[in-house]
């Protein structure tokens, strides 16, 4: 009885902008130079010359909480601290869509204390994490059907403990609709 004065509220972030594309044969240098005349932007579809382009991101409220104080994946297997992207891209009647998923890697792991990038720890075994894992991707996989998971941890330093982590347990998952890249930042500094 009470859902009517109940609001529902969504955390996250929208955007929509509409884009002209010029087509303008003209060079760069030519476009700067103050004098060159502004000439009339051209484009080549007349009907539809703009893009209009929206991005909606939308966080999760299951396992939301402050950075260092709330890793890894519950026992529903909710990651922490997701965020879904959607990219929409409307052009010429026709609307693209473009979906990325990021949030905390779904293993049992936490940081302790307040410091500056304190070191990870695994809570939980392998064979206790597995359960958890798999409802994870699954929901993942109905949803999207297909996922590139992209592991962005350090994969030398304090967090490589998460690495080996993750990747065991995506191999013991075995599953054809993911696709494993691990991308480490301090290699391409």
């Amino acid at each position: 009885e009470v859902d009517f004065w109940i609001i529902p509220i969504i955390q996250g972030f929208v955007q929509i902008e509409e884009l002209v594309v010029n087509y303008n044969e003209s060079s760069d240098d030519d476009k700067s130079s103050p004098e060159t005349p502004p000439q009339e932007s051209s484009c080549v579809d007349d009907v539809h010359p703009t893009f209009l382009v929206a991005l909606i991101s939308r966080r999760s409220r299951h396992r939301a909480g402050m950075r260092y104080k709330r890793r890894g994946v519950d026992k529903n297997g909710n990651v922490a601290n997701y965020v879904e992207t959607e990219q929409l891209i409307h052009v010429h009647n026709h609307t693209l869509s473009y979906i990325q998923t990021r949030g905390s890697v779904p293993v049992f792991w936490s940081q302790v204390g307040y410091r500056y990038n304190p070191r990870p720890r695994l809570d939980k075994s392998e064979n206790e994490t597995v359960p958890c894992f798999r409802a994870h991707f699954e929901e993942q996989l109905k949803n999207y059907k297909k996922q590139v998971i992209i592991n962005l941890v350090d994969q030398t330093g304090r967090e490589k403990i998460i690495g080996d982590a993750y990747l065991k347990q995506v191999l013991l998952y075995n599953n054809a609709n993911l696709t494993y890249v691990s991308f480490d930042f301090h290699e391409h500094w």
